[in-house]
């Protein structure tokens, strides 16, 4: 692969990633699948959100390639991916919080 190919395919997987991201709840269940696989109903709860919601979201997570659906008899749960990612969400947020923690916390956001 080349060093232009390389960043475009860098770009996009970054850009899938914030675009996950950017939804407190999405953020939520790759926070939370980070610890552990989980039914679906279980992040709804978890995150206090209806199981429409979090099919929605789920699948959206499922698109962008970030999260995998595991059967279980009738029931499915999810997990990452790829295992890479929940180190690497351990670490984006150590930086987010060691930059600014209160950076967009309200409508004072001066990072938009």
């Amino acid at each position: 692969m080349s060093n232009a190919t390389a960043s475009v395919t860098h770009t996009a997987a970054l850009a899938r990633l914030g675009y996950a991201l950017s939804d407190a709840t999405r953020a939520g269940v790759l926070l939370a699948l980070r610890e552990a696989p989980a039914y679906p109903s279980d992040l709804a709860d978890a995150l206090g959100v209806s199981r429409q919601v979090m099919s929605n979201q789920l699948a959206c997570l499922r698109g962008c390639g970030l999260v995998e659906t595991v059967p279980d008899g009738r029931r499915t749960w999810y997990r990452l991916a790829d295992p890479h990612l929940a180190p690497a969400l351990t670490e984006l947020l150590q930086l987010v919080l060691f930059v600014e923690p209160e950076c967009c916390a309200g409508e004072s956001c001066s990072c938009a």
